[in-house]
């Protein structure tokens, strides 16, 4: 089935002015309406009861437009890439607007900072950082639709009530539709916030109620849904790069004669590459255009290509972790210092010590990066799957010469993200190469072997732990040494050591009752592109500090789970700002209060899933574990069964998740499913490895992905009652953490064996 977008006589996109004609259209502005707060108020952001800043410092700016006919069209700044978010745009405003839901469509923003504010698609905020000021949209369209209608009635506004599309006089029983008064509600002034009257809980329609169909979700299983490499342009020519097979590397020479004789290919055009940090920038090397994409793949195979490796040439995996583990048994840099921790274990009669070892791995999303790209009349327009396109769209511009203005981001869905596609350097290799070919329209194409290669990796980390135990097993002390090279090494050159930030996930914020806690960053050098991944850090901290609590309660001869429990404590809200006093978190969620007693609640909801504490044939296990991460509490219970001979089989997984607010359950169910499945491949087989610099693995042959056979008989979600009382937490990330700890953790039940390197692989394997 076809499912090429086709855009061959199609003129720029003028999306704003047909949805807006003869209609009502609203905005989430920076300032100066209801729909933001005021410019003195973003001075100042303090920690609301919800846990969230008093105020979104960012709002974006949201559109909503309604037609003559009645259609209600709403707008989505952030990125889809199957978490379900223009679905759950649509949702929020249609309930608070009283809008038929099937009568509301979704139109996909361009990347534009200045007109939509941040529409970074990442740190599970798209709903934690829209849900309200979309509320308030909708609220706000409802108002003046009332006031619109009362006035050609000649009634007071408060006699009106918006109800599933239609205005109704409640005196007369008199009905009006949303069209017919769209043109008049546009010309009244918006309401304030404090005039606005948001629905109660008990009062929405579609927030937090069943299934709602996905709005994609048809035309992608009828093969109608347009990903980045759906595109098609007239006239258009496809790339491939050859780029250094080192990160810093640099072409010496090349030739070309072989390649330009492969039928199809049109021109080979060298990209100079970037001194490092290189961030966003290309790698750098030689495109191979052609006529179609495999002509282009088998021109740059008989491309003759001399590369100089440069200072990262003898990276080597194993001998750096080495380097890590020699980091991780020093005393570093304190990120969190309670008490004196030196001093407790050094009295301890009874201490408890891990280390735990987590590769670099892959995004290997299922879509490779991809972008198309023509450059008319001065004017650069792109069409990607990009998790970030207002950056994408800046980048581009002042990569390639031009004004912001004159690049015209255009977003498509996304065939998988996690991270990678915050990135814009395979957006710019394809504008440059548009560029050199005299702004003809290209498509430039990463293979899965290119993706594999040049990735942006997820952190290796050695995580090393100790600990005191007094005479009833519990902790008295708590060392953590986490050593792993810092995203921030991607955009400083030189940036050693962890940031506040990254020390924030799940490391910094432990919200265990130990009297002393030391935290601790030593320095790890990066030698390959490290990148945002689902989860980030809380990925290698959750693995280990949930690991060695499993490790402690074995210590005590205490049952896991209540061990858990006890170290989480009682009920209680945390200040992380209070742990620390690094203050460079940025915009990280870890920042905000953690309440134990949610926190608590997703252990039991798991366990009582499980049904923790019941028999089990020998061979089986069940493992737990639990992190906060992006404002969001998910605990997961793992059930596996290992043979004689170390054959791991995963019976069963509980998730139970705690992320206040509930817009769309459906999804929050697909996003922890998803998680699960993404998380124990992760843990079995993700690795990658590097020699002589240079990637080792190619494709999912040897980074291999989940298979079905491998996959959990069962995963079932649970969920804590949705809670409006707090604020909206991520779904997208928090599922992940929880997972790979719980497993191992049920290995150690179900064998004895404790798994304290990652991947999985072969260790339980019996010769």
């Amino acid at each position: 089935m076809n499912n090429t977008l086709n855009l061959e006589n199609t003129a720029r996109r003028t999306w704003l002015k047909s949805m807006g004609a003869g209609g009502l259209i609203l905005a989430v502005g920076n300032a100066g309406n209801v729909f933001a707060q005021t410019a003195a108020a973003a001075k100042e952001v303090k920690y609301g009861g919800d846990g969230m800043p008093g105020g979104l410092v960012d709002d974006p700016l949201v559109f909503v437009s309604i037609d003559a006919a009645g259609v209600v069209s709403v707008v989505c700044h952030r990125s889809e890439m199957g978490q379900g978010v223009r679905t759950s745009f649509t949702m929020v405003v249609a309930d608070e607007l009283e809008a038929d839901l099937t009568r509301v469509k979704v139109v996909q923003a361009l990347g534009d900072e200045s007109r939509y504010g941040n529409q970074n698609t990442d740190g599970s905020r798209s709903l934690r950082h829209s849900m309200e000021p979309l509320r308030r949209v909708g609220a706000a369209a409802r108002a003046m639709l009332e006031t619109a209608a009362a006035a050609r009635w000649k009634v007071p506004a408060g006699e009106v009530q918006a109800r599933m599309h239609e205005l109704v006089h409640l005196p007369s029983g008199r009905k009006i539709s949303f069209g017919e008064v769209a043109v008049a509600a546009a010309a009244l002034p918006v309401p304030t916030r404090a005039s606005l009257k948001l629905k109660t809980p008990a009062q929405f329609r579609y927030i937090g109620k069943g299934n709602t169909p996905s709005i994609d979700g048809a035309d992608i299983v009828r093969g109608r849904a347009i990903y980045g490499t759906d595109i098609r342009l007239e006239g258009m020519v496809y790339a491939v790069v050859a780029r250094p097979p080192v990160l810093g590397g640099k072409l010496k020479r090349f030739d070309a004669a072989k390649a330009l004789k492969v039928p199809g290919v049109l021109r080979v055009i060298e990209l100079k590459s970037t001194p490092l940090p290189a961030n966003h920038h290309p790698l750098g090397g030689v495109a191979v255009v052609a006529s179609n994409t495999w002509s282009a793949i088998k021109g740059r195979e008989a491309l003759v290509l001399e590369w100089e490796d440069g200072a990262h040439g003898s990276y080597d995996s194993v001998t750096y972790k080495a380097t890590l583990e020699a980091a991780a048994r020093q005393p570093a840099k304190a990120m969190r210092n309670d008490g004196d921790t030196t001093a407790a274990l050094a009295k301890a009669t009874r201490r408890v010590q891990a280390e735990y070892y987590l590769p670099h791995v892959a995004h290997a999303t299922m879509e490779p990066p991809v972008a198309t790209v023509r450059i008319v009349d001065k004017h650069c327009e792109i069409w990607a799957p990009t998790q970030a396109p207002q950056g994408a769209r800046d980048f581009v511009a002042k990569t390639i010469g031009f004004k912001p203005e004159q690049v015209t981001l255009n977003v498509t869905l996304l065939g998988g993200g996690f991270g990678r596609k915050s990135k814009f350097d395979f957006i710019a290799e394809a504008a440059l190469v548009s560029q050199a070919m005299g702004g003809t329209a290209v498509k430039l194409q990463w293979t899965r072997e290119d993706d594999i290669h040049h990735d942006y990796f997820h952190t290796v980390a050695v995580e090393h732990l100790e600990s005191a135990l007094d005479a009833k097993g519990k902790p008295t002390a708590w060392l953590h040494r986490s050593a792993a090279p810092s995203i921030s090494s991607t955009f400083v050159l030189g940036s050693n050591t962890l940031q506040p930030f990254e020390m924030g996930m799940t490391a910094i914020n432990v919200p265990f009752q130990i009297p002393n806690v030391r935290i601790e960053t030593p320095e790890a050098e990066a030698h390959t592109r490290i990148g945002w991944f689902r989860s980030v850090y809380n990925i290698p901290h959750a693995f280990a500090v949930q690991s060695f609590v499993s490790e402690l309660a074995a210590e005590a001869k205490r049952d896991p789970k209540d061990y858990l429990l006890e170290l989480i404590g009682p009920a209680r809200r945390i200040d992380p700002r209070t742990l620390s006093d690094q203050t460079n978190y940025g915009e990280s969620p870890e920042i905000y209060p953690i309440d134990t007693g949610r926190m608590a609640r997703v252990v039991r909801l798991a366990a009582a899933g499980a049904k923790w504490g019941r028999k089990l044939p020998e061979g089986r296990g069940l493992g737990i574990a639990v992190a906060y991460s992006f404002m969001s509490y998910v605990a997961t219970v793992v059930e596996v069964e290992v043979d004689a001979k170390g054959a791991l089989r995963i019976i069963a997984v509980d998730s139970a998740v705690d992320c206040g607010p509930q817009v769309n359950p459906e999804r929050i169910r697909s996003q922890l499913e998803g998680a699960v499945i993404m998380g124990l491949g992760l843990a079995k087989h993700g690795e990658i490895t590097f020699k002589d610099g240079k990637v080792v693995q190619s494709n999912f042959n040897d980074h291999a992905m989940l298979r079905h056979n491998e996959a959990p008989r069962e995963i079932r979600v649970h969920f804590a009652p949705a809670d409006y009382s707090v604020g909206p937490g991520g779904i997208g990330e928090p599922g992940l953490p929880p997972i790979a700890p719980a497993l191992c953790n049920a290995i150690f039940a179900a064998t004895g064996k404790r798994i304290r390197r990652l991947p999985i692989g072969e260790q339980l394997t019996v010769a």
